[in-house]
């Protein structure tokens, strides 16, 4: 063989191998190519467990349905589950790791205030992204969580003003002994007080609980006309029997719940609620064909008789602002994700939400439900569309607020 013809194939063999490689590059199935990881961090273990599972199978299913529409930059989304054993200190390592470590793109995750607290300095310190679904005090703001839970102008402040005007002017506030109990009480005394009502007693009982005896005794005697209730957990489970067994029924003292949904019911057993309310954006009996369509979906793969409360719709909904984002602009890039999300719209179950371009909370829809007999919600009241989302309520200024729960 001559030099010329050896040189031929050698650049024959070199020009084919070229555009293979090209060819596979750019029609390689999606499956070959690497996906996008996110975290997913909440507790599996530990006293919040119970809640948190949900939102983790709601944050899946979300994933689950982009992945089968063909993901997201034409990649499938990986998540990555996380256990921060609802421990503050175990949830900053936990979102350290998935960010240095596993690599991850954004966080959907926490349920406490001080587990969000937590993961706020980590991702503030590594610039990723927290979605955060759940309610909460308000009194913060981060450009690197997007809250998609309702904060005190889309529940404490609607639902207080709505039980002044609807079940009575005397309040008793009971919740669980951390920050969000103590910081919603704060703000509904704030408005009790504007409301001209009166609160007749204040009482915390600490997470996990079981001594609920000598906070039913101190509602007996001080005679509230409403009940609101701030508890977390399975001692909400205990403290309801004890109100039935003491003779306060929803006929006689209603209460109005701000940390009860739907799961709970089965999560710790709640009986004897129907009569009593809660407020939250999304209830599971909203007659939509969009959250009916949800709704079903949900069941098929969860069981039918999986009951989806208000922090299930938000950690889903938030997993759809954030893909949707992605691929209208095309990249993962946080900076470029941070100014893409505002004013970012989903049609939620719930109905149409929206990102605030200022503070990075959810514009939603509101609802206050009467418990019915069958562990669903018969919504009373509605906001008919999406209400404004003020983290910091203008009943003190916010240098006051900012003080007031560094306190805490």
């Amino acid at each position: 063989m001559n030099k010329q013809r050896y040189l031929l194939i050698v650049i024959s063999i070199i020009g084919i191998s070229i555009l293979a490689y090209v060819l596979f590059a750019l029609f390689k199935p999606i499956e070959l190519k690497e996906p996008i990881k996110v975290g997913i961090l909440h507790s599996l273990t530990g006293t919040m467990a119970a809640n948190e599972k949900n939102l983790v199978n709601a944050t899946l299913f979300a994933i689950d349905q982009i992945n089968k529409e063909d993901g997201i930059l034409g990649k499938k989304i990986h998540p990555i589950v996380a256990d921060g054993q609802s421990d503050p200190a175990i949830f900053a390592q936990e979102a350290e790791r998935l960010i240095t470590q596993e690599k991850v793109l954004v966080i959907f995750g926490c349920w406490t205030s001080s587990s969000r607290k937590a993961v706020k300095e980590v991702v503030e310190k590594y610039n990723n992204l927290l979605f955060y679904p759940v309610e909460y005090e308000g009194l913060e703001e981060s450009k690197n969580i997007i809250y998609t839970g309702s904060p005190p102008s889309q529940q404490i402040i609607p639902g207080t003003i709505w039980a002044y005007k609807n079940l009575g002017q005397r309040f008793f506030l009971v919740g669980s002994d951390y920050i969000f109990p103590r910081a919603a009480h704060e703000i509904i005394k704030k408005v009790v007080s504007m409301l001209k009502g009166e609160i007749v007693g204040e009482e915390y009982i600490p997470l996990g609980s079981s001594d609920v005896e000598p906070v039913v005794k101190k509602i007996i005697a001080a005679n509230p006309t409403v009940i609101i209730n701030t508890i977390n957990g399975d001692t909400n489970a205990r403290f309801i029997k004890q109100l039935r067994a003491q003779g306060i029924s929803p006929e006689k003292i209603p209460s109005m719940f701000f940390s009860v949904s739907e799961p709970d019911f089965a999560n710790f057993q709640l009986t004897g609620m129907a009569g009593d309310y809660a407020t939250w954006g999304y209830f599971q009996s909203i007659g939509t064909s969009t959250n009916r369509a949800f709704v079903k979906k949900f069941r098929k793969k969860y069981g039918d008789t999986q009951l989806i409360g208000d922090p299930m719709e938000t950690a889903y909904f938030g997993v759809y602002l954030w893909a949707q984002t992605v691929q209208e602009i095309q990249s993962t890039e946080i900076k470029m994700l941070q100014n893409a999300l505002k004013n970012q719209k989903y049609n939620a179950p719930a109905g149409v939400v929206y990102i605030d371009n200022e503070n990075n909370h959810t514009w939603k829809t509101i609802r206050i439900g009467k418990v019915s007999y069958n562990k669903q919600f018969t919504t009373v009241w509605d906001s008919k569309k999406p209400v404004r989302p003020v983290p910091y309520p203008p009943l003190k200024t916010k240098n006051e607020w900012l003080e007031f729960v560094n306190k805490i």
